[in-house]
């Protein structure tokens, strides 16, 4: 009953159901023009003819089967936890799977820092995401190596947990009249934690171990850092453009995608 907007963009492409940017041969009337040597004579007008003597073409709106390229960060925050880690392969197998079911062309790519890899869309029920790709030394996705296709939807999950400007990622994202959406996956305990005491915090992208003892004066610098983290990412999607949906880890996924994502326009509804 949900998938990615498709509705919205004006298509180039391979046949299928949705709207095109020139003429086809479907059942949906568009306009007429003049005949021209070579016409297919199945679309001559010819009640047109008989009143005027002039020959005409009716002409049909194209319609075209659209792109989806899907991003997918695998770095390893992205599965810290089975919660995030079941939330994240059902929102991918989502994507996926609804796209294919509305006739789009899928490609996916797995990225870790500056590495890369293409991925089946018929395996993502069973991917082991984490192992897709070697760890990385980057700890921002690098994008610009991608070789997206041009006037696609360019899909990115991510948590967005990394230390970036966001504005090179949504510029790749919407190079070559792409069409940039993000899905950000989050726990409700990165986003309002309530720790209080010591504790041996361990690096999701490293397991490097670092000690603190969390006061309230800490806990709200953390809230704080974390909340301007993602209204910079606000900020910056919308002056690109991009729907930027986050969703919870918790609770059903459809209602949370109807609710996190629907009014964003991160996704529309089937009928």
């Amino acid at each position: 009953m949900l998938r990615l907007p498709f509705r919205t963009r004006v298509w180039r492409g391979a046949a299928g159901e949705f709207a095109g940017s020139g003429t086809g041969a479907s059942m949906d009337f568009q306009d007429h023009r003049a005949y021209s040597p070579g016409d297919d004579p199945r679309h001559i007008n010819w009640n047109a003819y008989a009143r005027t003597g002039q020959y005409s073409m009716k002409l049909f709106r194209e319609e075209i089967r659209p792109v989806v390229d899907l991003i997918l960060d695998v770095s390893p925050s992205m599965f810290f936890t089975p919660e995030k880690e079941e939330r994240t392969t059902a929102l991918v197998k989502f994507l996926t799977e609804s796209s294919i079911a509305a006739g789009a062309t899928v490609r996916i790519y797995a990225v870790s820092g500056d590495s890369h890899k293409p991925v089946d869309p018929r395996t993502v029920g069973t991917q082991d995401w984490k192992n897709l790709l070697p760890e990385s030394k980057e700890p921002a996705p690098n994008l610009s190596r991608l070789p997206l296709r041009s006037s696609a939807i360019r899909v990115f999950v991510s948590d967005l947990l990394f230390p970036a400007d966001p504005s090179p990622v949504l510029l790749t994202l919407g190079q070559k009249q792409g069409t940039p959406i993000i899905f950000s996956p989050f726990l409700q305990s990165e986003a309002s934690p309530e720790w209080s005491g010591n504790y041996d915090f361990i690096d999701a992208e490293t397991n490097a171990r670092h000690p603190h003892r969390i006061e309230p004066a800490t806990l709200r610098r953390y809230r704080e850092a974390y909340t301007s983290h993602f209204n910079l990412w606000k900020e910056s999607a919308l002056r690109h453009q991009a729907p930027l949906a986050r969703i919870p880890c918790e609770g059903d996924l459809m209602q949370t995608l109807y609710k996190h994502a629907l009014p964003v326009k991160a996704l529309e509804t089937t009928s």
